[in-house]
């Protein structure tokens, strides 16, 4: 980096990745990014569910964030979705493809993608 005009190509380059973890929209999705999330791989699906939304343009209406230990350590990686007036949604075990589906059925559709959910692990 050079000049000024250099660090603000980056600001800009990098504004919608760093609003989505940042910004307050209706929905929240909250990926664990413990030591225990992320030994289980949790980064990836954290990245995965941040591209996907800017892909979709869902960033006016979901928020992707991380947060600590959420403590169910055997389920890692473990993604919540907050919509409000709903209850909230537990998906564990995600991958970076589930979390692509998760933005597809249920972020964009409505449809909660049930058999990621912790009600339904083997």
């Amino acid at each position: 980096m050079k000049s000024l005009a250099e660090l603000a190509a980056i600001r800009d380059k990098m504004k919608d990745k760093v609003i989505l973890r940042e910004g307050v929209n209706n929905t929240r999705v909250v990926v664990g990014m413990a030591t225990c999330g992320i030994s289980a791989g949790a980064r990836p699906v954290l990245n995965a569910f941040v591209e996907e939304v800017n892909k979709e343009n869902l960033n006016e209406t979901v928020t992707v964030t991380q947060t600590g230990c959420i403590g169910i350590c055997q389920y890692e990686p473990v993604v919540e979705v907050f919509e409000p007036g709903k209850e909230k949604v537990t998906y564990v075990k995600m991958t970076a493809d589930k979390a692509k589906r998760v933005v597809a059925e249920h972020l964009k559709k409505g449809n909660v993608v049930t058999e990621y959910t912790i009600g339904n692990v083997q």
